[in-house]
């Protein structure tokens, strides 16, 4: 997939829904924001707003949707190339489930750079870990040695190895201890930076997203109801009343810590 400087995420009306006829549940309604390229932008709501289903439906791994969805200023078809998974990774929320319980750091690391065809393996193995400050001795250790951070931070190794442009990020501190779950987000800030990657990150948490992301959608029954810069969100200002909640909850979350 060519990379196009100017363009890094675009919805245009999109739907996602599962079931037929009466059976249809919608999702996702008539969403729409832009991500640009290098930026990170945050989706956020309570559980089942439909937020992680449009990073579903981004990668495909959703079979009902319609609208537009443009990556780096390429309209998407239904069906995803090999292109494209080398431009977009994901990180899942759990990274007990996510990492293959009976396959090394190496035999993970490995396997992705064998299926998108990157030579040195070796190098770029030890080059990844070293970036998400993991050293050299976590290599040919198994998942159960590791601890939750541990195992995101080789999640987030597995999705960078390729040389992505954009990460899709998937609730990746939810599952973690709240003590490990800021290393995470500075770890991913830092990579950013370092690497001109594009971010679209799912939150419940108000707080991670206003941590993370310049821009924010907030989701609420599958739509879009307010779309918030950084700023506003960390200036308390919103005009949804859905969003005035979320905020008030966050403040005396905040107070309570």
């Amino acid at each position: 997939m060519s990379k196009d400087n100017s363009a890094g995420i675009g919805l245009e009306n999109v739907n996602v829904w599962f079931g037929e006829d009466n059976e249809r549940v919608d999702a996702v309604i008539d969403a729409g924001f832009t991500v640009s390229f290098g930026g990170s932008f945050g989706l956020v709501g309570e559980s089942g707003s439909g937020k992680s289903t449009i990073l579903r439906a981004i990668t495909g791994l959703v079979p009902n949707w319609s609208g537009k969805i443009s990556v780096l200023g390429r309209e998407l078809s239904k069906d995803r190339g090999k292109e494209f998974y080398s431009a977009v990774q994901m990180v899942f929320q759990d990274p007990y489930a996510s990492l293959h319980p009976r396959q090394t750091v190496d035999r993970v690391l490995s396997e992705a750079l064998s299926l998108h065809g990157f030579n040195n393996v070796n190098e770029r193995i030890l080059q990844v870990l070293d970036d998400v400050g993991l050293d050299k001795t976590f290599r040919f250790r198994w998942p159960h040695q590791l601890s939750g951070g541990q195992r995101q931070r080789v999640a987030i190794a597995r999705a960078l190895i390729i040389e992505p442009t954009i990460l899709l990020l998937d609730e990746p501190t939810s599952a973690l201890d709240v003590s490990v779950q800021a290393e995470i987000l500075n770890l991913l800030t830092r990579l950013r930076a370092e690497k001109g990657l594009t971010y679209l990150m799912v939150s419940h948490d108000l707080a991670v997203v206003g941590h993370m992301c310049s821009k924010i959608a907030v989701m609420n029954g599958g739509k879009i109801v307010e779309l918030l810069s950084v700023e506003d969100l960390r200036a308390l200002k919103a005009e949804h009343p859905y969003t005035k909640v979320l905020l008030d909850a966050s403040v005396q979350k905040r107070r309570e810590e």
